[in-house]
């Protein structure tokens, strides 16, 4: 995963994975460019899925320390 994606928060993203989505329904780029939108818009969906992990595992923490039934729901879609 490239870095600046590494360093982006889970909103910022979202936003740019939606910016390359629209990009790539909209049919505007070359072949190349689609692939490389790609593979930067699957990187994007990865870095997504892990920050969306950490905070389930964060909210199971905080549950269990609270005595609370813990568990958690994926999020649909990713």
């Amino acid at each position: 995963m490239s870095d600046d994606i590494a360093k982006m928060s889970f909103e910022e993203a979202m936003a740019a994975l939606e910016a390359v989505v629209g990009q790539l329904e909209r049919g505007e780029v070359a072949l190349e460019q689609s692939l490389i939108l790609y593979d930067r818009g699957a990187a994007l969906k990865a870095h997504c899925a892990a920050k969306l992990k950490e905070a389930e595992e964060k909210v199971e923490l905080i549950r269990a320390s609270e005595g609370r039934a813990v568990g958690t729901t994926p999020v649909e879609g990713l």
